[in-house]
């Protein structure tokens, strides 16, 4: 048992922060604008490879010109189960859940002898939150969340404009002394469980058409709704003074709600007059989106609630642009082959703080919002470019019957510096209210799937199994702070080390798409 007092500065009681110029930080932001791979059966089937094969109503979000290459109007709906294999149920998380994942129409209309123009609506969820992830590790040095809030204060991390940090704040009421001082206390162990759920949906609009079975072109106009929940309880056992343990335990309850929208452009060529193969390009732009974040979050020990603290306020987010390439190709009417390629800087990710709002001359509200520059740097130091990979094939062993196989690969989007920095001089470090990020590295997707037709009906099957690993840290690694010790006069130096915990996010999902042609 190890007890060690050092003097703060009584700024560190700081006032709380305001909700003027709120952000959250470079990891909320890293999964608010990364996508699943969802949409019909048919295009999961395939590894998400269609974008040059076209006439898939998914296609509408990653190259709108697929949505050209329909000659009939279709209705379609999606809906399926999706399993952690390695998660376990924690409060509202489940390791297996029912999804409604898409539901589109696509209205065909012949504009000349070999022209057509079609308008398009597609609802699917372009990011599932649900998710479980725990993790426990063994205290390295007796380090502890008590005593980062104890280090960050000697730092003097907490006296800054913008006020202390929820989770400081709350461990005030572990470390804070009758006198004026802090202490902290070795911890033996942790335990971390976070449930998320929710989605993000996106609502596309689309028209696109064809001139004469060579060009195809589209246009799509995206609207998009947040809705991200979050429970997190994270534990330590503390060594106390007298020698007894001490449980001490954050829980913290978010959400993030709100809307976005995006535009996105394609298209497809056939080179070659008398050849199906087809060559395919798209681009996105980001996803303007204005979001508010709610928390409830509070401190306990064996006895009960210590403190409770909450905050909601509004803020800006903007995600890269999205660049894709794409190749398809038809052998006779039984065989389709896709392949893609998709890039988005994710270092770009903008959050933005709100300066200002009003009405105009005509009564028109408006907002101003500007990058906040702290936060900005990180991101670029923390995130990357991330490469997808797209492959995929069909076959029809009849022409009632088509089996599919498809690849999806995903580089990481975190360097492996990556650190959620918690001295940053901003308001993303002191409106968080958690510590802990992991560090995922690529993901890899596999899928299979089948396809039945009969006449105007077809009931598409799929399977996608995606992998990625990741390393897990409560809190920042290896913070220090020095300090003048009471008991000797001299200079020593006081450091927080905690080792990254591997973690697992794996997950099977299967999906059921229902069409209707006519």
């Amino acid at each position: 048992m190890k007890k060690i007092y050092l003097m703060a500065a009584a700024t560190m009681l700081a006032a709380q922060m305001q909700a003027q110029g709120v952000i959250l930080d470079t990891y909320i932001g890293a999964q608010l604008a990364t996508e699943d791979l969802n949409g019909t059966a048919r295009y999961v089937g395939m590894g998400g490879a269609m974008d040059a094969l076209g006439a898939d109503i998914s296609t509408m979000s990653t190259n709108p010109a697929g949505i050209g290459l329909f000659r009939h109007t279709q209705v379609s709906g999606s809906f399926g189960l999706v399993s952690q294999s390695d998660g376990k149920s924690f409060q509202d998380g489940s390791k297996t859940s029912a999804s409604f994942d898409q539901i589109g129409v696509v209205f065909s209309t012949r504009s000349g002898m070999h022209s057509y123009l079609n308008f398009g609506f597609n609802f699917h969820k372009s990011r599932n939150f649900n998710h479980v992830l725990s993790a426990a590790g063994k205290a390295i040095d007796g380090s502890s969340q008590n005593r980062q809030t104890c280090i960050k204060g000697v730092r003097g991390d907490l006296d800054t404009n913008y006020g202390m940090s929820q989770v400081d704040e709350l461990y005030m009421k572990v470390i804070e002394n009758e006198d004026g001082s802090v202490s902290y206390y070795d911890a033996l162990d942790w335990n971390f469980n976070r449930a998320q759920t929710g989605y993000i949906g996106e609502y596309d609009f689309n028209i696109s058409g064809n001139i004469n079975n060579r060009v195809y072109l589209g246009l799509t106009f995206g609207v998009r709704d947040v809705h991200y929940k979050s429970y997190t309880e994270y534990d330590e056992q503390l060594m106390t003074a007298d020698g007894a343990i001490q449980p001490v335990g954050l829980r913290d309850d978010h959400k993030i709600t709100g809307h976005g929208f995006d535009f996105k452009a394609g298209i497809i060529v056939r080179p070659i007059e008398e050849s199906p193969f087809r060559i395919g390009a798209s681009v996105a732009s980001p996803t303007f989106y204005k979001l508010t974040t709610k928390n409830i979050t509070s401190i306990h020990d064996a006895v009960g609630m210590l403190k409770e603290v909450s905050s909601d306020a509004d803020f800006r987010f903007n995600t890269p642009w999205r660049f894709g390439l794409s190749l398809g190709h038809t052998v006779g009417g039984s065989l389709a082959l896709g392949a893609g390629f998709e890039y988005a800087d994710y270092s770009t990710n903008d959050m933005r703080t709100i300066t200002g709002s009003g009405r105009d001359w005509q009564g028109y509200y408006y907002e101003n919002s500007s990058t906040e520059q702290v936060t900005k740097r990180h991101t670029e130091r923390t995130l990357r470019g991330v490469s997808t990979l797209k492959l995929g094939a069909e076959y029809k062993v009849d022409p009632m019957i088509a089996v599919r196989i498809g690849y999806n690969y995903q580089s990481p989007i975190y360097k492996e510096s990556g650190v959620r920095d918690q001295t940053l001089l901003t308001s993303s470090t002191y409106m968080a209210s958690t510590t802990d990020y992991t560090n995922w590295k690529e993901t890899h997707r596999l899928m299979a799937g089948v396809g039945f037709t009969l006449d105007q009906f077809r009931i598409d099957l799929a399977y996608q199994y995606s992998m990625r690993n990741g390393d897990f840290y409560p809190y920042q690694n290896g913070l220090s702070a020095q300090y003048i010790s009471d008991a000797t006069g001299l200079t020593e130096t006081i450091t927080n080390n905690c080792a990254p915990v591997s973690v697992k996010d794996n997950r099977h999902q299967l999906l059921c798409t229902l069409s209707y042609s006519f």
